[in-house]
């Protein structure tokens, strides 16, 4: 049933809050402050709550299930992260206060930038980018300022991978870069020969993501970054797939000299509409001079008696503000609870268990589902939704399916390198009995391909929307979800 809308539930003269007569005599509101032809609903607070507390249980949440989303590292929020940022002295601070009265939050901020050094390997942190394509624009910004900064102008291409992010080339171009792919090999590692043939003087850097979106771990890592370093290129990083090196392994001991993290992936803050999201970038000791700051620094050391004074400082030659004040200070508290919880040992497991579940849920669906690059698989791996007996199912039509097993779909059609793709990452959050379910569906929806095809095709089947009609939503957007009698509503 379409749960109707507040303007159907409205009733005249029904009132949310009654405010109290003023003790102090009434003005007048300035000419056209309230609009009095605007159609506003009339309700009483329990209806508005009502309304939007069932709209939330008819959305899919991480609070309710899997959401095995590939490369998006969707892991469950512990709730003491909610209950640290919104302690008072955090949640109700402001970054135009003196910076003597907001100490414990610029303590907080420089301990985290530690210990995301101490976790990546890496020389310097910056807070400020707002999410991961932000972080990944930022490490490409840095690349041209140090290449400017030496007077070498004629480097004009980013080298990256066919499986990398989408994000990468995006943010290459808007640079000012020339995107140049690279294949994969056989075993979905970068095809060290195109690599050789790329590098030359004109490369500005490559952009890697270790482990890929394969979900597999560079196997020749090192002999990646140490030809774009021979060529005079830096190599960045993309961190958004962090959670299968916890405390295993490090990118500043692989070669890389930026990297990006999302600390609403690897480090549990919220996603999307839970967010926002947050993006720091880590660089070497050569490159901090470059980060886009303030960054928070000791002004003053302390003593056993005093604390240090904490303040900010500007990178010498910083590429400048990229985000307004100094990032998203809410999502960097949650972090720092994350990893102060979990401690060295605690995140090194929280990697173990990431890679565990997914080579679990591999074992169990290679068999039934083509993986085309079928190797130990790190915190993800892909496989195809598609079968040559069975022509008429696509990737698409088993994740419809998927919602009428109560599971959230996995990712389609990322990367563009496996043919009709399934992306799936577990994470560490998630239970045996749990992932047994999941893959106890897909086993099902497989056979389901075969002896009852219009069952996926027509999927789902127990939604309050049924299947969309995806392109033409996406073309045909109608922004409104009501309309007054009087007008024309869209069929």
């Amino acid at each position: 049933m379409t749960e109707p809308t507040l303007f159907e539930l409205s009733s005249p003269g029904r009132r949310g809050v009654r405010f109290p007569e003023p003790d102090v005599p009434k003005s007048p509101l300035p000419e056209g402050l309230v609009r009095k032809d605007l159609p506003l609903p009339e309700l009483a607070e329990v209806d508005v709550v009502r309304h939007f507390v069932r709209l939330s249980q008819k959305n899919y949440a991480v609070d309710y299930g899997l959401y095995p989303l590939g490369s998006c590292t969707m892991k469950y929020n512990p709730k003491i992260n909610e209950d640290m940022a919104r302690l008072p002295g955090f949640a109700l601070a402001h970054p135009l206060q003196p910076i003597d009265t907001v100490q414990g939050s610029l303590a907080l901020m420089y301990e985290l930038q530690e210990l995301l050094k101490e976790i990546t390997g890496m020389g310097a942190v910056s807070l400020q980018p707002a999410a991961g394509a932000h972080g990944e624009l930022t490490g490409v910004l840095i690349i041209r300022a140090y290449h400017k900064s030496r007077g070498d102008t004629k480097r004009t291409k980013i080298l990256i991978p066919d499986s990398a992010h989408g994000t990468n080339p995006a943010s290459s171009a808007m640079s000012g870069y020339e995107v140049v792919q690279l294949p994969s090999d056989k075993r979905g590692n970068v095809d060290l020969e195109a690599l050789k043939a790329a590098c030359d003087d004109t490369v500005a850097g490559l952009m890697l993501t270790n482990p890929n979106t394969l979900g597999l771990f560079e196997e020749n890592v090192l002999e990646v970054t140490r030809i774009v370093h021979e060529a005079g290129g830096l190599v960045y990083g993309d961190g958004a797939n962090l959670n299968a090196l916890l405390g295993i392994a490090r990118p500043g001991d692989m070669g890389f000299d930026i990297l990006h993290l999302n600390l609403h992936k690897t480090f549990s803050t919220p996603h999307g509409g839970g967010g926002p999201g947050s993006g720091p970038v880590a660089v070497t000791e050569a490159l901090a001079e470059f980060l886009p700051g303030p960054i928070v620094t000791i002004l003053e050391e302390g003593t056993d008696e005093v604390p240090p004074l904490y303040g900010f400082k500007m990178p010498s030659r910083s590429i400048g503000r990229v985000k307004a004040f100094h990032g998203h200070f809410g999502m960097m508290v949650r972090a720092y609870t994350y990893i102060m919880m979990h401690g060295a040992e605690g995140l090194r497991k929280v990697a173990e268990h990431a890679v565990l579940n997914a080579n679990y849920l591999l074992a169990r669906l290679r068999h039934v589902y083509k993986v085309p690059y079928d190797r130990i698989c790190k915190h993800e791996f892909v496989a195809e939704g598609v079968w040559d007996d069975a022509p008429d199912i696509h990737a698409l039509d088993i994740a419809k399916r998927l919602i009428d097993y109560d599971f959230h779909p996995p990712t389609n059609y990322f990367p563009l390198i496996v043919r009709e793709a399934l992306m799936i990452e577990p994470t560490e959050t998630e239970s045996k009995q749990t992932l047994d379910k999941f893959a106890d569906a897909l086993i099902k929806i497989a056979e389901e391909a075969h002896t009852q095809p219009e069952l996926l095709k027509s999927a789902p089947h127990n939604t309050p929307v049924g299947r969309l009609d995806e392109v033409k939503a996406a073309k045909e957007l109608v922004l409104c979800c009501w309309f007054p009698e009087k007008e024309t509503q869209p069929s």
